[in-house]
């Protein structure tokens, strides 16, 4: 594993463990390591500084076009959704956008039923791709990687994975919209919100739902991951909501410190990122993972515990379906 990102990870302090329902938070506080200035998709949007549209008039679904005109890097991290022109789409992985530069980025479809214009320019939806949903995307792009060093989804899995989560939530979107789904749950998501707030200095999280990992985000700058902290929280619940509390004590921070212990020994690879950076991809038994790491420093890390059906980039698996019809 590249040092930076062993040191990262072995560095990692743990704040005091948060509970709600049958979701559990650790903080992870204070960065340990420093790097670059950056503006997050939410505040570069905000000061117009971020111009993201269609490729061309006609449009190419797992590309967009983005301008950014500040004078430093804007983060985009990955999961994260851009809602409008032809499609909404979502990150297929972060990107540090380089200032004052046009980047082509690399995205997946999170509105089937849609392909005609409802604005000019892409806005932020407010939502981050269910971190199950993320984990299955995550797998496929590293095998995209791997395969044709290209930041490719399989697309078929994900609208396969959105139309299972509308199902689980029993939502009806008229374009098979993702962000309907999590719209829908809004009330939902902020009462767990508001039970599982950010502490100071927190850079990151380890999530666990009813004692089992669910997964774990970790960003370099703690200003940014207080804009990203409420979307990223959303981003879990959401697939807790489906599933049913189990009673019982959890030794959080042990099973925390053993997802920890087989991250170090996952299998890493190396890719050039589409914007500043590495890439950096993990695979493990039961784990899926990225990092970005440029200026020495580990600006975003992800990873996930997942089935081996979700591994395969499988999201609506026969378990899944199972789970669906026992709540009918």
């Amino acid at each position: 594993m590249e040092a930076i990102i062993r040191e990262k990870l072995q560095g990692i302090k743990f704040g005091d463990v948060q509970v709600y329902n049958h979701v559990a938070v650790i903080p992870i506080v204070g960065a340990n390591g420093s790097g670059p200035k950056y503006l997050t998709l939410k505040e570069a949007l905000a000061n117009n500084l971020l111009i993201i549209t269609e490729i061309d008039e006609g449009g190419h679904v797992p590309e967009l076009k983005v301008n950014n005109k500040a004078a430093m890097p804007v983060f985009l991290l990955d999961g994260e959704e851009l809602a409008g022109a032809k499609q909404n789409r979502v990150l297929n992985t972060t990107i540090l956008l380089k200032e004052k530069a046009e980047t082509i980025i690399p995205v997946s479809c999170t509105e089937q039923g849609r392909w005609s214009y409802s604005s000019a320019r892409f806005s932020d939806s407010g939502h981050v791709m269910s971190a199950r949903l993320r984990s299955v995307k995550n797998a496929s792009v590293h095998e995209s990687l791997k395969s044709n060093r290209a930041y490719r989804s399989n697309q078929g899995a994900v609208w396969d994975g959105i139309v299972c989560m509308a199902r689980l939530h029993d939502v009806n979107t008229e374009t098979g919209a993702m962000k309907d789904v999590l719209d829908a749950r809004q009330k939902d998501l902020d009462q767990y919100l508001e039970n599982l707030p950010r502490v100071p200095n927190q850079t990151g999280f380890v999530v666990l739902v009813n004692g089992q990992i669910a997964g774990m985000d970790i960003i370099s700058s703690p200003e940014a991951f207080a804009q990203l902290h409420p979307k990223l929280i959303r981003s879990y619940v959401m697939d807790a909501l489906t599933e049913k509390p189990v009673k019982g004590e959890h030794d959080y921070r042990q099973v925390a410190d053993a997802f920890l212990a087989r991250i170090l020994e996952c299998e890493e690879q190396q890719f050039a990122s589409v914007g500043y950076g590495n890439d950096y991809r993990y695979e493990g038994k039961k784990i899926v993972g990225s990092a970005l790491v440029h200026e020495n420093a580990v600006i975003h890390m992800a990873f996930f515990q997942v089935t081996e059906a979700e591994k395969a980039g499988n999201m609506s698996s026969a378990s899944r379906r199972r789970a669906y019809r026992t709540r009918q």
